[in-house]
């Protein structure tokens, strides 16, 4: 099993056609995704040469959607169009959209997160500001490395890319259902708890491992929502044990007030709700591990 994505994911790429669009689409295509089209109103109707595999390029999701039976957009478009991308998305009714796209102003992500919500939800966003989701050998959406994990049990939701990437290797031979970035922006579609959910309901996820970050209270919640309805094992980390108040580190939500926000806080809120906190992603992993192992 897999949450939000599987090996049936019919897949496309907006702005497949710019260039970190087709570095990535040769990336998933290389890992297996079935990627269908891509969307370029200005190229619509031709084929993108992707490493020897012609893709289709539509004016439109809507239209792509239509022609492919497309069901996930990978967003790859630069900031300051990524509104219009996503809304355009949720606009046709994709199920799923992966906002790939780094620096979009927060109001543009609060304005298409409410278009979504207004919408009835039926788009589900992943970030923005984040690396996909990913779940090994089926289907790979973003820009998660393919070959660094393989199929397994444990389920994974992390605000940081590169953290995303150590626990896969770290932990890559117990393998993993779903890899799930959900970014570190302010605004994100996607959040802890929806893939806590999500792991809590898939009966191929046997372990949660959950990364976050100081700067907010998502952390804070997410525990609160572990205590009363996930009863499978928990492992947890909270980067920036060593940040300095008052500053912003890294992802734009990552600002410490006071002592909320903080990673210790964090941590003690976590371990409150039963989840095991390493205090470095290695230990994390060897926590991973000893539950695994039994």
């Amino acid at each position: 099993m897999a949450i939000f994505l599987n090996e049936n994911s019919k897949v496309i790429v907006q702005g497949m056609t710019g260039s970190e669009g087709t570095k990535h689409t040769k990336r998933m295509l290389k890992s297996g995704t079935n990627i269908v089209g891509g969307v370029n109103p200005r190229k619509a109707g031709t084929e993108a040469d992707i490493d020897g595999t012609l893709v289709p390029v539509f004016g439109s999701v809507a239209e792509a959607m239509e022609k492919t039976g497309a069901d996930v957009s990978v967003i790859f478009v630069p900031p300051k169009f990524a509104k219009d991308a996503v809304i355009e998305a949720i606009d046709a009714g994709i199920g799923l959209a992966v906002v790939i796209t780094e620096g979009i102003p927060v109001h543009d992500s609060a304005y298409f997160w409410a278009h979504a919500v207004a919408k009835g939800n039926k788009t589900r966003i992943i970030g923005p500001n984040c690396p996909g989701v990913i779940s090994p050998g089926k289907s790979n959406a973003g820009i998660i490395p393919a070959d660094i994990t393989g199929p397994g049990k444990i389920g994974l939701v992390s605000k940081s890319g590169t953290l995303t990437y150590q626990l896969m290797y770290e932990l890559r031979d117990i393998g993993f259902s779903s890899a799930v970035g959900i970014g570190g922006d302010p605004v994100i579609g996607t959040t802890h708890i929806d893939a806590l959910a999500a792991f809590q309901d898939d009966p191929e996820t046997e372990l949660i491992v959950m990364i976050g970050e100081i700067g907010g209270d998502a952390e804070e919640r997410a525990a609160a929502y572990i205590k009363e309805n996930v009863t499978k094992p928990v492992v947890g980390y909270v980067a920036g044990f060593t940040a300095p108040e008052g500053k912003t580190m890294g992802h734009a939500g990552a600002i410490v007030s006071g002592s909320a926000g903080t990673a210790a806080a964090k941590k003690e809120a976590l371990e409150a709700a039963g989840v095991k906190v390493g205090k470095t992603p290695s230990e994390t992993a060897a926590l991973a591990r000893a539950i695994v192992e039994g």
